[in-house]
């Protein structure tokens, strides 16, 4: 058995108590320590319950540990960039969730420095390490149905989220698209040229007034000819709403929503079928630990990662070529960056 990853955890909110609990539960790592500046006594003590022995509110404690050879990276998206510069330096590898920041020249110069240290990054794009959508991509690259056309992604989150968040996130294309734009390069297997983006707030009008949309529109036009047509929503009152077509030459690949069950029940007053997953952490809750067991193969064997920085950047570079074009009511180039 290889020798246990020991960890840093970084940011102990929703996201990073999930990551913690995962984590715990698997041998292939263990965690030292956690750290989040605004942590409670409350939840402190809920940490430690599930396992996690030492937490910290200074995130120095974690880089400066010479046990820690590895960081996860659950905070807020302000300070990705600031912890992978800061984790590299340091000689550790890390685990960053999306996005690697909002900004490009922070963003290259977190995937320079991570590149000059020789460390691992894999960015949290867990969509990728889905069973389904896996199945659907691995169809999709053998030639199941020829030469691909369109592919369509369909998202949505069962309700909007707080105000506070939706200030802070980025904009609908950045927070929430950014993991059909990873998507759509990864069943592509190309890069987006160009797109062209809309929006509308009729979901929830208040969003409208911190500048950002309720649903997100994009069709992205790929090197190899490939269109992607994606739509993200904030409000789906049925649940989580995951969904992904695939047109080729010979044939069409659908990957449907993930039930609670499968029992079709039908009567007099119609069909019926189980519920979706209410919230995305339901729905890829095993998607959330294969991609960290991908994560722990890369740092034990010394490979590249499934989804590294590059991956990172060219999901952003997708996400703001797509907010302009929302704003300008234009189809706009993805910008060109070099590494």
């Amino acid at each position: 058995m290889e020798k246990k990853i020991r960890l840093g955890v970084l940011g102990l909110g929703r996201i990073g108590i999930m990551h913690v609990e995962n984590i715990l539960a698997m041998p292939e790592f263990e965690i030292v320590m956690g750290s989040d500046p605004f942590l409670s006594e409350e939840r402190e003590q809920t940490l430690k319950q599930m396992g996690l022995a030492s937490c910290t509110r200074d995130p120095e404690d974690i880089f400066s540990n010479p046990d820690i050879d590895a960081v996860v990276i659950c905070s807020t998206t302000d300070t990705h960039s600031d912890f992978i510069i800061r984790a590299a330096r340091a000689g550790k590898h890390i685990f960053c969730e999306k996005p690697i920041d909002h900004d490009v020249p922070r963003i290259l110069d977190a995937v320079r420095a991570v590149k000059q240290a020789g460390v691992v990054l894999q960015v949290g794009f867990m969509h990728r390490f889905d069973t389904h959508h896996g199945a659907l991509a691995d169809m999709m690259h053998s030639g199941k149905i020829g030469d691909v056309e369109v592919v369509k992604i369909t998202s949505r989150d069962p309700a909007p989220p707080s105000m506070d968040y939706i200030r802070s996130s980025g904009g609908i294309f950045v927070d929430f698209m950014i993991h059909d734009f990873d998507m759509a390069r990864f069943l592509t297997q190309s890069e987006a040229v160009g797109v062209f983006a809309t929006g509308t707030t009729v979901c929830d009008p208040e969003i409208a007034e911190q500048g950002d949309f309720g649903s997100g529109h994009a069709i992205v036009k790929f090197e190899n000819g490939v269109i992607a047509v994606l739509e993200s929503t904030r409000r789906a009152t049925f649940g989580h709403d995951q969904r992904i077509e695939a047109l080729g030459s010979k044939g069409l690949l659908t990957d449907d929503n993930v039930f609670q069950n499968n029992v079709h029940f039908y009567d007099a007053e119609g069909y019926h079928t189980a519920k979706a997953p209410w919230h995305f952490q339901e729905r890829y809750k095993d998607a959330y630990k294969v991609e960290l067991q991908a994560f722990a193969k890369a740092v034990n064997e010394g490979t590249p990662s499934p989804v590294d920085g590059w991956d990172g950047l060219q999901a952003v570079l997708i996400a703001e070529a797509a907010a302009k074009s929302a704003k300008s009511g234009k189809y706009e180039p993805v910008e060109h960056v070099e590494i």
